[in-house]
This record gives structure tokens, sequence and C-alpha cells, in this order.
């Protein structure tokens, strides 16, 4: 019998909450038994062309659904270009990627990453050939209303576990700041100046912004990485993109030059779980983060305005990052979220295959 996530409840009111008063993220309502069959879809590795790589792959619970890698990967004979992002609270995103190039519809994004050449590489008609051929994925369809396996069925299904993954117990949400924490409060809202993007429950605007982060080498040194970004050049109508030695951001939507290396403004939320940071990995730590903005961040001709050196001192960056691990809660490697063997009757994926042939 499929185990129930205790998942129901409202919506949030409304995102416009300033980052200084910190509410705690509601759950979002889901169907119980779609956001089940969406979780064992997360973490079978079916869903990738040569069953190499699961959603769970980079989007690891303990780590708050991020993988722990500076650039994240990719499908077999590949690498990826940028960091994976945390999916927690994914579910009131208003754009994804680093780039921003797709809206908010989790549908649309499950998508993109199920058959993107270099994420997945799956076709969606074997997918659901594969889906079709496990009796546990059929039971598990029927039971969430549907009436075999099939492409938009899955990706629905993916859609409603990805819902569920929200932050809970983080201090700033239940009042446990310590006073290293509240002071580091009051530079985030006024020296430091955090709140200009930073803002909301998830303390971010969703917006794209250039704040002159370093290009990562690592991109262009390895071939299955620059193989991988020259794919993605090409497809999105990037000019030059076989020379190219920078990663364009938001650019890629609009084609304006003034939005070259911009990126969207990333969620403070799990911080603590979430290293390396920034789009492309490049700062290993917090402390390296804070940094970088007391400087005013990095050398580019289209960074941010509002980008200026804060010359704080030591006590005042210690105090700044106590605030923002303050923004972390409880770890997602719980029961809601790990997927276990027991829990389906999982077939494993050499008996899968032995079975088909």
């Amino acid at each position: 019998m499929l185990r129930q996530l205790t998942l129901i409840c409202s919506l949030l009111a409304g995102s416009s909450v300033i980052a200084q008063d910190a509410v705690p993220i509601t759950p979002m309502e889901v169907d119980t038994a779609r956001a089940e069959l969406g979780k064992r879809l997360f973490y079978d590795t079916r869903l990738s062309g040569d069953t190499s790589l699961s959603c769970a792959s980079c989007h690891q619970p303990d780590k708050a659904f991020t993988d722990g890698e500076a650039l994240s990967q990719a499908y077999t004979g590949a690498g990826h270009f940028r960091n994976s992002p945390t999916l927690a609270n994914v579910g009131y995103r208003d754009a994804w990627l680093h780039d921003g190039r797709l809206g908010t519809n989790l549908n649309d994004v499950a998508r993109e990453m199920i058959t993107e050449t270099y994420l997945m590489n799956m076709d969606m008609r074997i997918m659901q050939e594969r889906l079709k051929q496990d009796p546990v994925y059929v039971e598990m369809f029927a039971a969430a209303g549907m009436s075999e396996p099939g492409n938009g069925g899955a990706r629905n299904a993916l859609m409603d576990f990805m819902k569920t993954i929200v932050s809970r117990g983080a201090p700033v949400d239940i009042g446990e700041l310590s006073a290293a924490a509240q002071r580091g409060k009051g530079i985030f809202v006024g020296k430091g100046n955090c709140v200009a993007c930073h803002t909301g429950p998830r303390y971010t605007d969703d917006r794209p912004h250039n704040t002159g982060v370093p290009t990562n080498p690592d991109i262009w040194s390895s071939a299955e990485r620059h193989s991988a970004f020259v794919t993605y050049g090409k497809f999105m109508g990037v000019e030059n993109y076989i020379n190219l030695r920078e990663d364009l951001g938001a650019y890629i939507r609009t084609h304006r030059p003034e939005t070259k290396r911009s990126f969207l403004t990333p969620t403070l939320r799990e911080l603590v779980w979430t290293a390396p940071y920034m789009h492309n990995g490049m700062f290993a730590t917090l402390a390296e983060v804070v940094d970088f903005y007391d400087v005013g961040g990095g050398d580019d001709p289209l960074k941010d305005p509002r980008l200026k050196p804060l010359g704080m001192i030591p006590s005042e960056k210690a105090d700044l990052v106590a605030y923002l691990e303050a923004m972390s809660g409880d770890s997602f490697d719980t029961d809601a979220y790990v997927w276990r063997a027991d829990d389906y009757d999982y077939t494993p994926i050499e008996d899968w295959k032995n079975a088909r042939n």
C-alpha cells in the first residue's frame, strides 16, 4: 500500500513580505498519490536515456536537493557548465534555471530536464514504454487517477513531488536567532542592503542581475563541459558560440547586450546545505560570498550599480554569515524525501534489463 505524504495545506497568501520579516514557507496542496508516484520517478534512473542518471543524481535530499558539486553532473559523455540549484520551495519560484529561461510551470521544467541531450537525454516515447513495462508503475498511475503510465502524467507527478520539498525549522522562522545572527540581520537589511534583491519568504526577487561573478575556467578546460556549453549556445541562438568563453546568463532569453552575464537571484534558504555557491560554484563558503559582496562584487562593466564596497569589519562579516546560516532549517534527509527500495517493491535496473531481454 502506498504511503501517503502529509502535505495538504494552504498556499502562501503572497510573496511580497520583506526579507527581515521572515515567514515560514507553507507546504503547497498536492495530490498525495501523484506525489508518491513522483517520488519514485524522481529516483528512477530509467528516466535517462542510458539509465545512468535520475533527477536525484543532481538533486540529493541531504544537500537540500543539490549535488554538492561546483558544476553538476550531466549525461554520459558530457559535463554540465552550471551549479545544481536547490529544489527547496521550488513550487513558489517565478522562473527556473540560472538564466530564467523557463517559467513557473514545473511540468515544462520536468520535460526540459528529462529530454535535454546533455542532461538526461531521454526520448519521451521510450520513457513511456519503460514505465508501462513496470507493474508497480501501472498500479501507481492507476492509484493517481490515470488510466495508464504516460509522459504527461509522469511530469505532473514529478511536479507534485517537487512541490512537497519545503523548508522547515529555520531559526529565522521559529524565532531562535543567536545574538550574532540578530546583529547580522541588521547588516542584511541595513549596511549590506542585501534586501535589495534577497526579499520575500524565499529571500529572492526571482530576477536576473549581474554581480560580476568570475567565470569558472573548468567549463572550458573540460572537453565534456565545453561540448555541453556549445550545444546549449547553439540551441539558444547565441552568436559565435564556438568561440564563446563566458556564460551569458539571461542574455539567451532577451538577446539584449545589457543583460549579458545576468543570473537569477538565488534563494538564500538552505545555504548551510547547498555549498558551493553561485551559478558556477565559484565560492566554496559563505565567508567567501560575503567577502565578494563586501568589495562590491566582481569586475564587470554591466554590473548592477547598486553593488558598492561595504567596508565591513571582520566581526560584521561573521555576524552576517550567522544570519545567512539561520535561514537554513532541518535536513531533507527524512522518510518523506528519501527513496527506499521497500517503499514500492522497486525493481533494480539490472533485473529490469534482464526481464526486458
